[in-house]
């Protein structure tokens, strides 16, 4: 009795704790027209207060009692709000909000819009369509995503820039890259010396979506900056009421994968015993060194990622990220090792009248610039020489020597470059802004924003020659030089943003005022200059200049299917004249929504159809520098001494003035259409442009005694591009097990100067002095080459020093020279494919250009036999193997600028190949992803040269694209 007494007595005080206990709920989150699943979901029990996101897959774990309430949320979609019943799986089908659609709200200057009310040519890339892999810099995540948007890097090196061309080059002397804009803050145009890439300060992981605004009435609101173009950066903000976070973790082992074709030393050696001297075959050495091998190693590469995201006391979404990025080169020395950290906190006040959003990042960024000068030197340097001859000067190194120093003519021991050189920076940046929203009590259809933005970054670097770095100086101990830079750019936005719904009309009208502040100060030091007596081994120099400007903007729509939009952008720059400063952008465009018309309304085909029509016009200005039409003085080099009785005393001198520059203007008009079928499973866009370039501004040269110079900045000339863009984008299947999809697209690019007052030659050269391949010349593409036409014998063989009189003069001078094909890709191709069974996932990108050439510098200016015996200088040099298709004997200028060293650098490259794993809840409440990725596959091409892919087409020296392997770990939890 009294042990049943006990039991009844523990049962009734266990009731409580059994009822309390909780169940352990799995389920997913789909979409519920296209049963698509929506990873990021957020899933909250709103009794608890526990809340959890959807994994990849859509599939989550929560814990419930019976009657707890359960809301699932998911941007672009209506809430869901279930009671729990005690199941153990449930499945929840979300309804696409009837006011905005996820894929359709996209990011535009100074605001968001549907993409349905876009009336210009926007795309935006997410970051569920990034690219994969080891990525180090913004730009990679899209490359080949985007129809008319080429992203070029500007070699192999960890970090390196990446040029960026949308919609073709249009100008000649300015740079061509699109203004960034980061959280709404335009970058400074001039990037940090020490620095590698101009975004190097975004950890790429911290990327939420990249806005690329293409035609002029997209661009046209940032005006003055925006003739190449908009990229808008949008990073990761706060969201959900619990915090979860996310760790990523990748090791990427790069490697060589092609060398220059450079004789070995057996077949040096063999040339050499035939052409050269009894001297300079004693010359020869007894080694076979491979000195492109002894520069170039395996590398390895970390990184490391950490963020937390979530709600401070349920008032304040907000986003911290804290990562480190230590990559190695290929090029033996070179690293990268970057650590950024960043927040982002989006409070609320007055029922969310008054938002604010606060955005901070920064970078420390610690760089070893292996000497790129080893590249050219392993190229040319003796094969049949040792690295190290024993000798007992500079540290043993072989080097070809003239007395006692260096041979002033014969490359320098590429091994010696590399281990020699210490040259080092640090880069320090901060970007922030602080934006508030205030929605007015009294009119809530205004908003009233104010956005202030502060991008300060500076630099410290040093170069450090060693003593035992070979010299032709009698005098050399060796090196110093260091440099401290500073850029800061201060930004404000002030605007007005009206938008109301009046019956079946939409207003939406934005006005506003900016003013942004970039200032620039470098400061050098030369110890060689200091021991030589030159004053110029100190030098200071600041810089600043200003933009001020008014914009509006409105946008009007009549019943969802006929959409009118108009933009003016005024500014003023303190890089012109007064009477030139004011430059006046307008645009206006119009796009009519088929899809809500009677005739395809209830369509099971047709679910979006939209034309859209635009002109406007935009300027340029960046690269130019400042104060070109003020009277200056410079001061006089170290060669241009005025002697007075036995001393030379340095002067300064007026400088070149361009009292007349004004702004290029480039002029667009597109027409396009978006288009999306059989229930949004089947969709992109196409469009058909023509951009023109005004008032062109290019380096030329003047009449004597005009100007303090002989060449001038000047506004010249006009430019014209014209093209086609398709992009398809097709989902396959989309199932809970089963999600395939494939994307492609196209653009075709006709670049020409229209009108041009004088020929402008440029693309400097290696071999010879003062020697240029490329012209800008009118009817033709910019950056044309411009070459001598070569004769070949019967057996194709070129003859050497035998040209087309194509003049008919009876002379082979500059008058025969033409106009042979230019380095920019006519047709440019992106694909991209991802495929997910269940857990595993595969996807794979790759680009192709057709169209392209380039000038094979190296054999142009290494492929002659007398280059062995160094041209009779007592010294031996490389040759490459292009002599046995040539047989040239001596370098000539006509030889260097034969059209034989234009070649066809068409290609098709194999982006990247990524293959992930993803675990079902190893631990409670964790996600975790295994992946493994190639990067830089396989190339395709016919070019000889060691990279079809040069950004603007002169390959010379180039730092060779690794191959990557990369393996990498996502945690969420």
């Amino acid at each position: 009795m009294r042990v049943l007494k006990q039991s009844l007595i523990a049962l009734v005080f266990s009731c409580p704790a059994i009822l309390m206990a909780q169940n352990i709920v799995k389920g997913s989150v789909t979409d519920q027209s296209t049963k698509t699943t929506l990873s990021g979901a957020e899933v909250t029990n709103i009794t608890s207060g526990d809340s959890v996101v959807a994994d990849d897959k859509g599939s989550f774990t929560i814990e419930a009692n019976d009657g707890d309430i359960i809301v699932i949320s998911y941007f672009g979609y209506d809430d869901q709000e279930y009671t729990y019943t005690g199941q153990n799986q449930i499945q929840f089908s979300l309804n696409k909000s009837s006011e905005t659609n996820l894929d359709e709200v996209v990011v535009i200057g100074y605001g968001t819009a549907k993409k349905e009310d876009i009336t210009g040519s926007v795309n935006q890339i997410s970051e569920k369509d990034f690219n994969k892999g080891s990525i180090t810099s913004a730009q990679e995540l899209v490359t080949g995503k985007i129809s008319g948007v080429v992203v070029t890097s500007a070699g192999g090196a960890p970090g390196d820039g990446q040029n960026i061309i949308i919609r073709g080059n249009s100008s000649l002397s300015l740079n061509s890259q699109p203004l960034y804009v980061v959280d709404g803050v335009p970058l400074a145009e001039n990037n940090i010396g020490g620095s590698r890439n101009p975004l190097d300060f975004i950890n790429p992981n911290d990327i939420e979506a990249m806005t690329i605004l293409k035609d002029a009435s997209a661009t046209a609101i940032y005006g003055s900056r925006a003739a190449n173009g908009v990229v808008m950066i949008t990073t990761k903000k706060g969201k959900g009421r619990k915090f979860t976070y996310n760790y990523n973790a990748t090791t990427s082992v790069y490697t060589p994968t092609k060398f220059v074709d450079m004789m070995n030393g057996d077949e040096f050696r063999q040339l050499v015993q035939q052409v050269g001297t009894a001297d300079e075959i004693a010359r020869l050495g007894n080694a076979n060194t491979d000195w492109q091998r002894e520069i170039y190693k395996k590398a390895v590469g970390f990184d490391h990622s950490f963020s937390a995201m979530g709600n401070i006391g349920g008032k304040m979404p907000s986003r911290f990220s804290l990562s480190n990025t230590d990559q190695n080169g290929i090029l033996k020395g070179d690293n990268i090792n970057r650590t950024t950290a960043s927040m982002a906190l989006s409070p609320s006040f007055l029922d969310d009248h008054l938002k604010f959003e606060l955005n901070a990042r920064g970078s420390y960024i610690e760089n070893t610039f292996a000497n790129r000068g080893a590249i050219g030197a392993a190229l040319e340097y003796d094969p049949t020489q040792p690295i190290y001859s024993g000798a007992n000067v500079f540290g043993g190194y072989h080097t070809w020597m003239d007395g006692a120093v260096k041979h002033n003519l014969a490359p320098s021991n590429p091994v010696a470059l590399l281990n020699e050189q210490n040259d080092t920076s640090e880069v320090r940046r901060f970007v922030g802004n602080a934006k508030m929203d205030y929605k007015l009590h009294f009119l809530p259809s205004v908003t009233a924003t104010v956005n202030v933005g502060y991008d300060i970054s500076n630099a410290n670097g040093r170069n450090i020659v060693s003593a035992n770095m070979p010299s032709s100086s009698n005098t050399w101990d060796g090196s110093y030089y260091r440099y401290d830079n500073q850029n800061y750019n201060k930004l404000l936005d002030a605007y007005l943003t009206f938008s109301k719904d009046f019956g079946l009309h939409n207003l939406n009208v934005v006005a506003g005022y900016g003013y942004q502040y970039f200032n620039e100060f470098k400061h050098r030091y030369d110890s060689e200059l200091f021991e030589q007596g030159n004053p110029e081994y100190e030098f200071i120099d600041r810089d600043h200049h200003t933009l001020l400007s008014y914009y509006g903007r409105f946008n009007y729509n009549f019943d969802n299917k006929y959409i009118v939009t108009g933009t003016l952008r005024a500014d003023a720059s303190s890089k012109f004249a007064e009477g030139n400063q004011w430059g006046y952008f307008p645009s206006v465009a119009v796009a009519w929504n088929m899809t809500n018309e009677d005739f395809l309304k209830g369509s099971t085909v047709v679910n979006d159809l939209k034309l859209r029509a635009g002109f406007g016009q935009v300027g340029n200005v960046n690269g130019l520098g400042t104060f070109k039409y003020m009277t200056r003085y410079d001061i006089s080099q170290s060669t241009a001494y005025y002697q007075f009785g036995s001393q030379f005393y340095q002067t300064y001198r007026p400088a070149t003035i361009s009292p007349d520059l004004k702004w290029e203007i480039a002029e667009t008009l597109n027409i396009g259409i978006d288009y999306a079928l059989f229930k949004n499973r089947i969709y992109g866009s196409v469009d058909v442009y023509q951009k023109k370039t005004k008032d062109l501004i290019a380096n030329v040269y003047v009449d004597p005694f005009t100007n303090f110079g002989n060449k001038i900045d000047k506004n010249i000339g006009d430019m014209e591009n014209k093209g086609v863009e398709f992009s398809i984008n097709a989902d396959i299947v989309k199932t809970q097990d089963i999600d395939f999809r494939i994307g492609y697209n196209i653009a075709l690019n006709d670049n020409k100067i229209t009108n041009l007052s004088t020929d402008n030659r440029t693309g400097d050269i290696d071999g010879g002095t003062g020697n240029n391949i490329q012209i800008h010349r009118e009817g033709h593409d910019p950056f044309s080459f411009f070459v001598y036409k070569q004769i070949y014998d019967a057996n194709g063989k070129a003859i050497e020093g035998a040209y087309e009189d194509l003049n008919n003069d009876g002379i082979i001078n500059d008058d025969d020279r033409y106009i042979h094909k230019d380095p920019f890709a006519d047709v440019t191709m992106g694909f991209n494919t991802y495929f997910r069974y269940k857990n595993w996932d595969l996807s794979a990108s790759a680009r192709a250009n057709i169209g392209n050439y380039a000038y094979n510098n190296v054999a142009s200016a290494k492929g002659y036999s007398r280059k062995a015996t160094g041209n009779g200088q007592n010294y031996l040099s490389n040759v490459h193997r292009d002599y046995y298709q040539t047989g040239f004997v001596n370098i000539t200028e006509t030889n260097l600028l034969s059209d034989h060293y234009i070649q066809d650098a068409s290609f098709l490259r194999i982006d990247n190949i990524t293959l992930g794993y993803n675990l079902d809840e190893p631990i409670k409440g964790m996600n975790v992803r295994l992946y493994g990725a190639v990067q830089n596959v396989a190339v395709f091409t016919n070019y000889d040269g060691i990279d079809p892919e040069i950004f603007r087409g002169i390959d010379n020296n180039f730092y060779p694209r690794p191959r990557t392997f990369v393996f990498g770990l996502n945690v969420k939890f």
